[in-house]
């Protein structure tokens, strides 16, 4: 499972025009969710997004979670985080989970940090999605339940 962690002031999807998910300071996230991914990346996920410290302390350092902050967190799946270009000019998406079979891991990974206590909004899975985000800092950070990076 891969992510990329925008810190923001603000966050919003809309599919077809129509808001389906807002959110005000906390994380964008936008998640791929690979063929062999397993419900020890989906814990893994959780627990790193939640407890990531990239917010200011008192004294300016990235010190504070987004649970420190009271921050809100904005799900999108985004099949294409697994493309691979090591060959070619064209992305290849062999090793992203079918989406029938990534649908329950998202929604599974929603649910788990939702039970850690952070307000979650989400896209629409599979849906032509306009993400908008207010990258505050700019603080992004990738993760990668296989800690490959």
């Amino acid at each position: 499972m891969r992510a990329v962690v925008q810190r923001v002031t603000r966050g919003e999807v809309r599919v077809d025009g129509e808001v389906v998910g807002a959110i005000g300071k906390g994380f964008v996230v936008l998640v791929g969710i690979a063929e062999d991914d397993t419900e020890e990346d989906i814990a893994y996920m959780a627990d790193k997004l939640v407890n990531l410290r990239v917010f200011e302390d008192e004294e300016g350092k990235m010190n504070l979670s987004l649970l420190d902050v009271g921050g809100e967190m904005l799900l999108v799946s985004q099949f294409t985080l697994m493309g691979d270009v090591r060959k070619g000019r064209r992305p290849s998406f062999t090793s992203a989970k079918k989406p029938e079979e990534a649908l329950p891991y998202f929604n599974k990974l929603v649910e788990e940090v939702r039970k850690k206590g952070v307000k979650v909004e989400t896209g629409k899975f599979q849906a032509m999605m306009k993400v908008l985000i207010e990258n505050d800092g700019p603080v992004t950070i990738l993760i990668d339940s296989k800690k490959l990076f």
